[in-house]
C-alpha cells in the first residue's frame, strides 16, 4: 500500500477563507462536517493520489485505486475534485508550492558560502528519495496530450526553476566560464532519470562535482 507523505505545514493552502457560521458546516452521509474538517479530507486525499501518481504513473493510478486507498467513497472524490483532470492539476500545483519554498529557502538562506553551494543544494533538492520534482517530471512526459493544463503547469515550474538558477550562476563570483542554466537544468532531469532507473543516489554528488569542476 502506497503510504502518503506527510505535509501538515501546507495545510493553509486549503483551508477556506473566512465564513460566515451558517457556511462552517455542510451535510455529509446525514451528518455535518466542518470545512476544516473537508478541507483536511480533501487534503489527505491530495496526498495519496500524488503517491499513487508518483509510484504507478498518471495513467495506471485511476480515481477508483485513488479512493479505495484514500478511504472515501467515489462520489466523494468526485464532489471534492469533479474530475481526475482536476485532481492531477491540483496535485501539481501541491508540488509546485512546496517546491517553489524549498528552493527559495536556500537561495535566501545563510547557510550556504557560496552561490555554486546554493546550486548543489537545489540539485540535491530535485534529485533525491521521496523527491516533490518527480511527480512533475513524470507530468511532463506522460500528460501532454491527455492533461495539457497539468502538463502545462509542470513547464511553467521548470520555466521558474530555470530562471532562478539562471540568477544565481550570473552572480557567481568567478572570471572564469559560467555553467549554462539550460545545463544545470538537463543535469537535474538527467540524475533523476538515473535514479528512479537505479534508485540508487552514489553517483549524484560526483557528477554534481565533477560537473561544476569542468564547467568553472
Amino acid at each position: 500500500m502506497c503510504q502518503a507523505q506527510s505535509y501538515g505545514f501546507a495545510m493553509p493552502f486549503f483551508l477556506p477563507k473566512k465564513v460566515s457560521l451558517l457556511e462552517t458546516t455542510r451535510i455529509y452521509n446525514g451528518k455535518t462536517m466542518s470545512n476544516l474538517e473537508i478541507s483536511s479530507k480533501k487534503l489527505q486525499v491530495i496526498r495519496m493520489a500524488i503517491c499513487l501518481f508518483t509510484t504507478h504513473g498518471f495513467h495506471t493510478a485511476g480515481i477508483d485505486l485513488i479512493a479505495k486507498e484514500s478511504k472515501i467513497p467515489k462520489g466523494t472524490l468526485y464532489n471534492y475534485f469533479h474530475s481526475k483532470e482536476r485532481l492531477i492539476e491540483m496535485c501539481i500545483a501541491f508540488q509546485k508550492r512546496l517546491l517553489k519554498e524549498d528552493v527559495l529557502s536556500i537561495i535566501y538562506s545563510n547557510r550556504y558560502r557560496t552561490s555554486i553551494d546554493k546550486l548543489k543544494e537545489i540539485m540535491r533538492l530535485h534529485v533525491c528519495s521521496n523527491s516533490l520534482y518527480d511527480l512533475l517530471l513524470k507530468a511532463i512526459f506522460e500528460i501532454k496530450l491527455v492533461y495539457p493544463q497539468g502538463y502545462r503547469m509542470a513547464v511553467e515550474y521548470r520555466k521558474w526553476l530555470l530562471h532562478e538558477i539562471f540568477d544565481l550562476v550570473f552572480s557567481l563570483e568567478t572570471s572564469a566560464i559560467k555553467p549554462d542554466a539550460n545545463m544545470v537544468l538537463n543535469l537535474i532531469d538527467g540524475l533523476m532519470m538515473q535514479f528512479l532507473s537505479s534508485n540508487s543516489l552514489e553517483e549524484r554528488d560526483v557528477m554534481l562535482e565533477l560537473f561544476f569542476k569542468t564547467s568553472i
